[in-house]
């Protein structure tokens, strides 16, 4: 069974990603309003009774600024730790739900694992979500690669992950010096550079897709991190989620995905080679 993702939003404006299969989805987190959030999926064909719960990751306001919203609109449950359920205080408590760290929730047949970041928030969280063998990774707003994103960046079959500044372009830019220790810190957020190392050293050879996610706006380029990426890509194809619109929803299939592609690129380069398949 495929699964189905998209970037509904990522950016320090709002950051909403939908994974799901043909019964059920789940969004990690939600920092469109509400009725922006129905809107981007409206226009992608995306069924909002299908997204049967939010996980949250920290209780920023770009990833929790339609949580309450869309939770007492659409009666959805969301799944957050103590800390962070301090944190999202327009949350009704009958709304929330606690996970622990590395322990599976599911969600139909959904499987959704949340394991600790660095960040500076109460107790941030990244998510892989799973179905039948095909694993997805939601990793944003990390301070540093650590030893558990390491082990869940190598059994995803596509990511979302973040490359949020260009160590170039922050050191050389206009902001203050505490707000560039912020990002810098271990605490804040992965440059281009290390998210580069985490996917030349740590990518799996069945990864299909990448998504960079949660680019500054001041201190990235996407082109620039796009080509930096594509050059260690082989058969993965790279995008950049935006923060200004939703993407398109891809299909996600496993290793099959990586042969059709590997093919496809044999026969451009030599067709008589079609013979063999």
């Amino acid at each position: 069974m495929s699964l189905y993702i998209t970037s509904l939003n990522s950016g320090s404006n709002g950051n909403c990603y939908y994974i799901g299969n043909n019964e059920e989805a789940v969004l990690i987190d939600a920092g469109l309003s509400c009725k922006e959030t129905e809107r981007r999926m409206n226009r992608l064909g995306l069924q909002m009774t299908k997204v049967k719960a939010i996980f949250v990751s920290h209780e920023h306001i770009d990833h929790v600024r339609g949580l309450a919203g869309l939770a007492d609109k659409y009666g959805m449950p969301v799944y957050v730790t103590d800390a962070t359920k301090k944190g999202c205080y327009h949350l009704r408590p009958e709304s929330a739900f606690l996970f622990e760290a590395h322990i599976p929730v599911n969600i139909g047949s959904l499987s959704i694992t949340g394991f600790p970041k660095f960040h500076d928030a109460a107790d941030p969280h990244s998510f892989n979500i799973s179905c039948n063998g095909i694993t997805i990774g939601v990793f944003t707003d990390i301070g540093v690669t650590c030893k558990h994103l390491i082990s869940y960046f190598k059994k995803c079959h596509a990511a979302f992950l973040e490359a949020n500044y260009d160590e170039e372009m922050l050191s050389n830019g206009a902001y203050p010096h505490f707000l560039k220790n912020r990002i810098t810190g271990g605490v804040g957020h992965l440059s281009n550079a290390q998210a580069l190392e985490l996917f030349t050293k740590h990518k799996p050879a069945f990864m299909s897709h990448l998504y960079l996610a949660h680019l500054s706006k001041d201190n990235n380029c996407p082109k620039l991190v796009q080509e930096l990426f594509e050059k260690n890509a082989g058969a993965t194809r790279v995008m950049v989620a935006s923060r200004y619109e939703e993407m398109e929803v891809l299909h996600v299939g496993g290793t099959n995905r990586i042969i059709m592609q590997n093919r496809k690129k044999l026969f451009e380069n030599n067709p008589a080679q079609m013979s063999l398949f």
